[in-house]
């Protein structure tokens, strides 16, 4: 799988992911082959462009939760851009309540950890992508968390709005860069308080969390605990033009080796809500190794049951005698032309379950 910007797609290519109206409906399934009018239609859309499968590559495989994830980001982006638009002219929420309640129904109750799956940001999406996925993940987390409904609410809704500064700043200065005055920030903080002033856990969250990324604060809230952890997943990880995302798995790497910025309780609670070292998952070691991932260790994620492929051993890094080896990261590759059996691993006790694939569509 690779990503292709939107001026090289070319008829023939066959789409990786599935593609969704603003309102949910599906335009275009993985495995579907470009046309010229399918890239106009795409092009029109305001995309950077698509991630496109390699000539012999197989249909990635993809669970209903996977594709359900899909389709509930395509929706709920734009209804974010026009809700914080609507904040920034009328110095007021609209349909703030409905987006919040969509967001926790949908993933503020699972029991079962996602695939977390990033799509690319443009400069006039990122923001409105960042607050979706950021919302999404604080909702997750609060639940594994067990807050009480109110405090999920809150939370979710400033992940929402913790950047309406950041969009001030852009209107102001549209070329300005990520580096935004304080002062804008400030604004943004100040709106934020305006307009929920029955609800002033809401700014406070907002504004702990920001200033938690500078100095440490052991005083802060659950919320600010939840926001200043899912934040940083997401901007880490964020797939974007200017640059290459870090795995999932440095990400929790580098939230774990700074406890004092982010809090152990809300790190663990993102781990226990998105998969991040599955079977599958192809790894590099400290010992110069490449592996596959066999089975998670629920008890520490970074130390997983894998196979080597330098000479098919097993080796269980949670277990005595593999103390000094450790996964560097995941194997820097998109391509699928491997297809992990994990009904087979879980047959032969790798496993606790294996994922229920939707069958990939025809060629259409």
């Amino acid at each position: 799988m690779k990503f292709v910007k939107i001026d090289d797609l070319k008829s023939g290519m066959r789409l990786a992911r599935p593609v969704y109206s603003k309102n949910g409906v599906l335009l275009y399934d993985r495995n579907s082959r470009l046309n010229e009018v399918a890239i106009m239609s795409i092009r029109n859309f305001g995309l950077m462009g698509m991630f496109i499968l390699e000539p012999a590559e197989p249909v990635p495989p993809m669970t209903q939760a996977d594709i359900d994830f899909e389709r509930f980001q395509t929706m709920t982006v734009f209804s974010i851009k026009d809700e914080l638009e609507y904040m920034l002219n009328n110095s007021k929420p609209s349909k703030m309540p409905v987006i919040v309640a969509s967001i926790i129904k949908n993933y503020g109750h699972l029991e079962d950890k996602i695939n977390f799956n990033q799509d690319l940001r443009s400069k006039e999406d990122a923001i409105f992508r960042h607050t979706l996925n950021t919302s999404m993940l604080c909702a997750m987390i609060g639940h594994r968390m067990n807050i009480l409904p109110s405090e999920q609410n809150d939370v979710v809704t400033a992940s929402i709005v913790h950047e309406l500064g950041k969009l001030i700043a852009k209107k102001s200065l549209p070329d300005i860069g990520e580096e935004i005055p304080e002062s804008y920030m400030t604004r943004g903080f100040d709106l934020i308080e305006s307009m929920y002033t029955s609800q002033p856990a809401i700014k406070r969250i907002c504004t702990q969390a920001h200033r938690g990324k500078i100095v440490p604060n052991p005083k802060m809230t659950l919320g600010g605990r939840i926001l200043i952890v899912a934040n940083f997943f997401d901007k880490m990880t964020a797939m974007h033009a200017a640059g290459e995302p870090a795995s999932e798995v440095a990400a929790i790497k580098a939230l774990m080796a700074d406890p004092e910025i982010f809090p152990k309780d809300a790190v663990q609670a993102l781990i226990d809500s998105v998969n991040i070292l599955s079977p599958g998952v192809s790894v590099e070691l400290s010992t110069g190794d490449k592996a596959l991932v066999l089975s998670e260790n629920t008890d520490d994620v970074l130390r997983p049951m894998l196979l080597t492929f330098r000479d098919n051993t097993i080796m269980d890094l949670g277990s005595r005698g593999y103390e000094d080896i450790e996964i560097l990261d995941v194997m820097k590759t998109m391509d699928n032309r491997h297809v992990m059996d994990t009904d087979a691993l879980t047959k032969m006790g790798f496993g606790s379950s294996a994922p229920e694939f939707v069958e990939a569509p025809s060629e259409t």
